[in-house]
């Protein structure tokens, strides 16, 4: 894998003055914005603007079917979406704004800490659509209405069920270090993927940092996205993904494939993934539309029928043979930390990992 360059202290250079004093000052507290529905009144403005932008972390395909669903459902808005890794979206936002550039309406990001800068630094809208107020627990919302939780993804271990039977499957992180394993795993990196990020943070914390320098010497490819792990499986490539996209196992399982997911018994990581409506956003209303609709009870059902993902919305219905979020032990998100530790983990994993 070709070696990944991205720091986070980079994505603002060429700001101007005042964004750099927003990075560092105290921001004040904003006062709750109200809920708002969807009107006729709302729907007529954002068809004047006649078109979304919307930037996303999630797999293509998803997202491209979300824009579709949103075009059929209010005809005369095209939603234009542009996919890319989570650390790559940020990237993008960091260099337009830097250089006063607002293309962007709606963001979703598979990384809570980016949304810590992007609020510090006053780039965000306040929006609470009436059906999060309503149906949402109050931890998968900014009650200022600076973000929302649109999506909850896991990044559990999968397997290739032609090349090693479930019962001979990795149970843990530890399993992983067991030499009949070597040239034989899979695993995403941090540079790239939020849920990456995430994933490998909450690892080095439950099992250390000498465990990775451990897994290293066990020949694991390297690849860049969330998304590209469960190919390499499916395919047979490799026969253990350490992390990725659960819900792309899970969605390859039920289509036929030789595939299945396991959740190791130190936890398994998370990754809340949340949407914000920009400030200086070109189509404001299309975005709160968009945003709105998109968390809606109606948007987050495509989110669990066709996305096989984790619905924060309370009304949404869980379709059978996935695995409750209640029922898995998770690892601990720490949004916090990483936005000041981001660029330590890049460093120490690609020192180890020699990627």
């Amino acid at each position: 894998m070709r070696k990944t360059k991205i720091s986070r202290r980079d994505v603002l250079k060429g700001s101007t003055a005042l964004v750099a004093g927003l990075m560092f000052a105290e921001p004040l507290r904003a006062a709750p914005p109200p809920a708002e529905a969807i009107t006729p009144s709302l729907i007529e403005a954002a068809k004047k603007e006649g078109k979304v932008i919307f930037y996303t972390a999630m797999d293509l395909q998803f997202a491209e079917r979300l824009g579709r669903s949103f075009e059929q459902k209010y005809p005369g808005i095209s939603a234009r979406v542009e996919r890319s890794g989570a650390e790559r979206v940020f990237q993008r936002i960091g260099q337009e704004y830097s250089s006063n550039i607002h293309s962007v309406d709606v963001v979703n990001t598979s990384d809570q800490a980016h949304v810590i800068l992007w609020k510090r630094n006053g780039w965000l809208a306040q929006y609470l659509p009436e059906e999060v107020a309503k149906f949402y627990d109050k931890k998968y919302y900014d009650p200022e209405g600076f973000e929302l939780v649109t999506r909850v993804l896991v990044s559990p271990f999968g397997i290739n069920t032609d090349l090693v039977k479930m019962e001979d499957a990795p149970k843990s992180f530890a399993d992983l270090l067991n030499p009949k394993w070597h040239g034989k795993m899979v695993k995403a990196h941090p540079a790239y993927s939020g849920t990456i990020m995430n994933s490998t943070y909450q690892t080095a914390q439950v099992m250390g940092w000498e465990y990775f320098e451990k897994l290293a010497k066990q020949n694991v490819m390297q690849l860049q996205s969330a998304t590209d792990t469960p190919k390499r499986i499916a395919l047979g490539e490799r026969a253990v993904m350490i992390d990725g996209a659960g819900y792309l196992v899970i969605r390859d399982k039920e289509a036929g494939k030789p595939v299945d997911v396991i959740y190791p018994a130190e936890g398994t990581p998370l990754a809340t993934s949340p949407s914000v409506l920009m400030k200086a956003a070109p189509n404001p209303n299309a975005g709160k539309l968009f945003h709105n609709w998109m968390h809606s009870r109606e948007g987050q059902q495509i989110l669990i029928d066709f996305a096989r993902q984790y619905s924060p919305h309370s009304q949404a219905v869980e379709k059978p043979g996935v695995r409750k979020l209640a029922d898995i032990k998770l690892m601990v998100e720490d949004p916090e930390a990483i936005e000041k530790g981001a660029d330590e983990v890049k460093r120490r994993y690609t020192e180890i990992f020699k990627v």
